[in-house]
């Protein structure tokens, strides 16, 4: 007798690890089955996925982005040039103004200028870079700007489409030595004032051609550094 229970027992054991009698085994084998299958559909799914197609459109979008960053600033700068053609009768219109001399006072100093706008004198050391601005910029870091060869442009309410020519205007010409600065001037209405180094030019109202003119003439003839 003991020995029978002990055959059985055996049998009993051996059942539980052997798959092919349903025990443990048989569980480890079915789930790493299953695994096998999840990660072959995956695959198929990834193989299915039109990766060709949209790799292809990301492409285009980016040539077409590089086309327009290479052709839309030489249009720009094309039209600037055309109307600065078209506006040079109007540039005998421009006002000489008085040397007020030069040099740096301290930054944040208030420096009495003879003019309105100033387009010479003392100046603060750090001049305003070129670029469209909605707040009024100080005069006295105007003035270093003009002294490098920037041109300033004042507005107040010329117009929606006045407004985006400036706007482009400062975005094609960006440089430190000859950009383009515009800053709202209260009073004017749809008037502007274009100034450089002791140069001023005033419309009554924005005249693409005349103030493309006046632009192309001065901007970058600082007496500082001269770079046209």
């Amino acid at each position: 007798m003991p020995r029978s229970k002990s055959r059985r027992k055996r049998k009993k054991t051996n059942a539980r690890a052997n798959p092919a009698h349903g025990g443990e085994s048989e569980s480890i084998a079915w789930g790493a089955s299953a695994g096998k299958g999840k990660a072959a559909a995956a695959r198929s799914r990834q193989r299915s996925m039109p990766w060709k197609p949209i790799l292809g459109t990301a492409a285009i979008v980016l040539v077409a982005a590089a086309v327009w960053w290479w052709w839309d600033p030489r249009q720009a700068a094309e039209d600037f040039e055309t109307l600065a053609a078209t506006g040079a009768a109007t540039l005998d219109r421009v006002e000489t103004m008085r040397d007020e001399g030069g040099g740096h006072v301290p930054q944040g100093q208030d420096v009495p200028y003879q003019s309105d706008p100033p387009t010479s004198g003392p100046h603060w050391p750090t001049p305003t870079r070129a670029g469209f601005y909605s707040d009024r910029q100080w005069p006295e870091a105007l003035v270093h700007a003009l002294e490098h060869g920037n041109i300033v442009i004042y507005y107040d309410a010329p117009g929606e489409q006045a407004l985006a020519t400036i706007r482009e205007w400062t975005g094609l010409y960006g440089g430190a030595w000859d950009g383009v600065v515009a800053t709202p001037k209260p009073g004017l209405a749809d008037g502007i004032i274009l100034s450089a180094w002791r140069r001023v030019l005033r419309l009554d109202s924005f005249d693409a051609a005349a103030a493309a003119a006046f632009v192309d003439r001065y901007r970058g003839r600082g007496p500082e550094n001269a770079v046209r």
